[in-house]
């Protein structure tokens, strides 16, 4: 994700609680503290806080990210283009790099020149970042997976080989702006350029077009991109992976690929954190009789001690079979909570009526007697 506004307007040190100078190991112990600390699951209204500390580490926890966010921060105002717009070239609006300040030497070059623009050379650009979705299953998302995801992308049209022009034609100079692609509007003292409405700043315009590309000279292309999804991982959670989003410029590093994770759910297990929860119905006898049950786990069934007395709605713990450990944090492994359900029969026959009266009168005879007592 390029430089946005938030970076000049929030202060992510002071989000993590570490000065400005501190280690990248003290910023990773600091995000860590905190994560734990206000994680939706162990501290329930917590979201907000956990989004902003997660998308300070996101930035710092990054060594050239944290770089180009302290010299945003140290341009302060001046990075956004006098202030106003957003983080930007100014006036156009797009993303902010610290060598987009060369255009503001243009600017002024052209004011102190009677309107003759002055280039000063930018250096390569880094790659755009790129978000893309992928649909986990259930199990996947809990045990962790490697698999690709499918990046669309922009690349040179096969059929005009980025021309614009189909096979067997040819382009020629854009007579409105003379081939340069832009247009030069004279306002006294300032010298503005616009891109050419005729050519969109190609300088060449095109008689029969491309029909694979429509004239663009670019077509749409998938990329597939091995990515690797560590356990645990929540729906609508984000990973990196860094250097795989839009290629550079030159020899500029790429962007990175931002994979936003859509969890499937589970007939068998809702889930809380690194826990799993299920249910199990049993019935009157069982519970108060006790049983043993078999309970569903991600990994097979497993044999469950339902200990006589159980109270309807009482969670019983299957310890180590909830969401796999590891990870960022080092957690443990989670939990299956099982809720134990315990039945009503709808209907009774005459017999069971009888032996449930009878259990009803002797239940009544002991909770007299221990009122008595």
């Amino acid at each position: 994700m390029p430089p946005q506004r938030e970076w000049f307007e929030k202060d992510y040190y002071q989000v993590l609680g570490v000065p400005s100078t501190a280690a990248d190991k003290e910023i990773t112990r600091a995000y860590r503290k905190l994560a734990k600390q206000y994680h939706p699951d162990a501290n329930p209204g917590s979201e907000d806080r956990f989004k902003e500390i997660s998308a300070a580490y996101d930035v710092l926890g990054d060594a050239s990210r944290r770089k180009e966010y302290d010299e945003v921060r140290r341009l302060g105002p001046m990075a956004g283009g006098f202030g106003r717009g957003g983080f930007g070239t100014p006036g156009s609006g797009g993303p902010f790099r610290v060598e987009d300040l060369g255009d503001l030497g243009d600017l002024f070059g052209g004011i102190f020149s009677g309107g003759r623009n002055r280039r000063r050379t930018r250096g390569p650009q880094r790659g755009a970042d790129v978000e893309a979705e992928l649909h986990l299953s259930f199990p996947d998302a809990v045990h962790g997976a490697t698999t690709t995801v499918n990046v669309p992308e922009d690349v040179r049209c096969h059929v005009c080989n980025g021309s614009g022009a189909a096979p067997g034609t040819d382009t020629h100079t854009c007579p409105r702006c003379k081939g340069r692609g832009t247009l030069d509007d004279n306002q006294g003292l300032f010298s503005l350029s616009t891109i050419c409405p005729s050519c969109n700043g190609r300088g060449t315009v095109v008689d029969t077009p491309c029909t694979t590309c429509a004239g663009t000279g670019t077509e749409r292309r998938v990329r597939a991109v091995k990515v690797r999804i560590p356990p645990g991982v929540e729906d609508g959670q984000r990973i990196r992976v860094k250097g795989r989003g839009a290629p550079g410029q030159g020899t500029a590093p790429a962007g990175d690929l931002y994979v936003v994770v859509r969890v499937g759910t589970d007939a068998r297990f809702g889930r809380r954190g690194r826990n799993l929860t299920s249910n199990v119905q049993v019935s009157y006898p069982q519970a108060a009789l006790g049983t043993t049950v078999t309970v569903p786990t991600l990994d097979g069934p497993v044999t469950l001690r339902v200990p006589p007395g159980t109270q309807p709605g009482t969670q019983l713990r299957v310890k180590g079979r909830g969401v796999a450990g590891g990870g960022r944090n080092g957690a443990k492994p989670g939990d299956l909570l099982v809720r134990v359900d315990v039945t009503v029969p709808r209907t009774l026959t005459d017999e069971q009526r009888s032996l449930m009266e009878q259990l009803a009168a002797g239940l009544d005879v002991e909770g007299r007697a221990g009122a008595e007592a």
